[in-house]
């Protein structure tokens, strides 16, 4: 990469990520500061670790039930400032309850004696690191290997896309858990399979995020036993420990986290990408077609070995699949499009022989992912001249649902045909083009 398109590539991402980080901090959150004061509605620390952080504690610490009524309301005192109240119809309704397996508390317990704030700081600087440590492992599991240049452009925009800042923001775990996922699929492709096994394992704290991809890599395991058969060991007894221990500590855990799941979707009338999209019937039936596509698609790289670059693909392909079906739409779960975003990358710089149609969906997908840059960039170059009643409708502009709700969409299909295609299938290993 010659010097100065270099230099001009890098300052134009460090602008695009420094504009998310702008909208984010001062005109979303002003917005929101705003609405909050006009409909008497309660801001209080609204960190999404402060909830599993007090159960954990309180679990821990004195034995008290994360998933209880008396432990809700004291998350509710915390995360927003007050016990909500039914009767306030401005109130949210995200009753913010401990809606997370129990064994989430074992990763949390070196935490738990420690300032929330101390741990909210750690947390936000753990999952800044993460960001570009999840590109370079992917990029492993890929077998693409850039330039130096091209994987700081790439860890630069990763660091201001709005799903990884809106993620660190809130202290979000999907992070955390996308960032054990990367290293998992790495120490697959290290070889590494026992601490593949035990970082899988540790991933089941977001089980919506993680079970397409533990389903998968159990039937590649299985596929070839007496090689795999550790990763199998060592996933099944992390999972035994951890759910073992989760019961020791609270018996009967399971059934609290099922009714607590139940509520959860019950006052967040959470739906996939693709209801949402398509409405409850039409959206379920492509949820299961985008299933059976997935399996039948990575059926055929059961038997590839982990240091495949068509097993890494496979691998990008389902975590697509989890961002498309997974029972909640939120930007910062569309961190697990990160790989299959990568491969259709590199694809293109390739210049893999693809219909046309299917460069011009490519086209109108990286449309679609790079809208919140350039809505940002807009807002930032504006916003001197941006007027406070102004500000009331724009700050929606970076999170226009259609674009936003799209990026699964075509992220999953064009990894789907991506992986399926012949020229996929024949390209050999390490034949990465600079």
């Amino acid at each position: 990469m010659k010097r100065l398109p270099f230099l001009v590539a890098v300052a134009l991402a460090v602008v695009a990520s420094a504009s998310t980080w702008f909208y984010m901090n001062r005109i979303l959150r002003a917005q929101q500061i705003a609405d909050a004061a006009a409909h008497n509605r309660p801001r209080g620390n609204l960190s999404d670790l402060y909830p599993r952080w007090l159960g954990a504690r309180e679990l821990l610490l004195r034995g008290r039930n994360p998933y209880s009524a008396e432990i809700t309301r004291e998350i509710q005192q915390g995360y927003y400032g007050r016990a909500l109240d039914p009767a306030r119809a401005d109130d949210p309704k995200d009753e913010q309850g401990f809606a997370y397996p129990l064994h989430v508390v074992f990763l949390l317990a070196p935490t738990v004696r420690l300032p929330f704030d101390v741990v909210q700081t750690g947390l936000r600087w753990l999952l800044l690191a993460l960001a570009p440590a999840s590109i370079l492992l992917w990029l492993q599991v890929l077998r693409w290997k850039p330039s130096l240049g091209a994987k700081l452009i790439m860890i630069v925009l990763m660091l201001g896309w709005l799903p990884m800042v809106q993620g660190i923001k809130l202290q979000q775990l999907s992070l955390l858990v996308a960032g054990m996922l990367a290293a998992c699929a790495a120490c697959l492709s290290a070889g590494w399979l026992s601490c593949a096994g035990v970082l899988l394992a540790l991933a089941t704290i977001k089980p919506q995020l993680a079970w397409p991809l533990v389903l998968w890599l159990l039937v590649w395991a299985a596929n070839d036993w007496r090689p795999r058969r550790r990763f199998i060991i060592a996933f099944g007894i992390t999972m035994l420990l951890l759910l073992g221990g989760a019961e020791l500590l609270l018996p009967a855990w399971p059934r609290m986290f099922i009714q607590a799941i139940g509520d959860y979707h019950r006052y967040t009338q959470n739906q996939s990408v693709l209801v949402l999209l398509f409405g409850f019937i039409v959206g379920h039936i492509l949820e299961a077609a985008s299933v059976l596509a997935c399996a039948v698609c990575v059926w055929r790289v059961r038997v590839e070995a982990a240091s495949s670059a068509a097993f890494g693909r496979a691998l990008s392909l389902v975590l697509a699949l989890a961002a498309l079906v997974v029972p909640m739409f939120a930007p910062y779960n569309q961190v697990l499009l990160v790989p299959a975003i990568l491969a259709l990358v590199w694809s293109e710089i390739r210049r893999d022989r693809i219909l046309p149609v299917v460069r011009l969906a490519r086209g109108v997908g990286a449309l679609a992912l790079g809208w919140t840059w350039l809505a940002t960039l807009g807002l930032c170059a504006a916003f001197s001249w941006l007027t406070p009643q102004s500000l009331q409708w724009v700050w929606k502009i970076p999170l226009a649902p259609n674009l936003l709700l799209a990026v699964p969409v075509f992220v999953f299909g064009l990894a789907l045909l991506h992986t399926w295609s012949p020229a996929s299938r024949n390209l050999r290993d390490g034949a990465a083009r600079e």
